[in-house]
């Protein structure tokens, strides 16, 4: 198995792992408290909220696997013939990988509008 494909398979796992915990969490989601005092939230609204978290962490982690997989190939053949170039290829391979990370962003504020 290439390094690429070891990449994608670990995206997708940590893809399923987030999906499978956001669908848990949405179906048993409960209003949230503030200091123990209940507020009144639309149920409907927060399973979507975790189902939109999911699915922006998920879509961003599964686009980051894949980004990293071609961009890392391509700077591997490029490192074989000219090792000068490792710190710009390795700008490169880390701005695809900052895709998840945008990705996280974007779950953890969906998730602090809502609480």
């Amino acid at each position: 198995m290439t390094l690429g494909r070891k990449i994608v398979a670990a995206a997708t796992l940590l893809t399923l792992l987030v999906v499978t915990g956001a669908l848990v969490s949405w179906l048993f989601a409960s209003p949230a408290t503030a200091q123990g005092v209940r507020v009144a939230m639309d149920p409907d609204l927060v399973r979507w909220a975790f189902a939109s978290a999911a699915a922006a962490a998920g879509l961003a982690t599964l686009a980051a696997g894949y980004a990293v997989a071609t961009v890392g190939t391509a700077a591997v053949g490029a490192l074989a013939e000219k090792p000068e170039l490792f710190g710009r290829l390795l700008v490169l391979v880390g701005l695809a990988e900052g895709i998840a990370i945008y990705g996280l962003i974007v779950a953890v504020l969906i998730f602090n509008r809502v609480s």
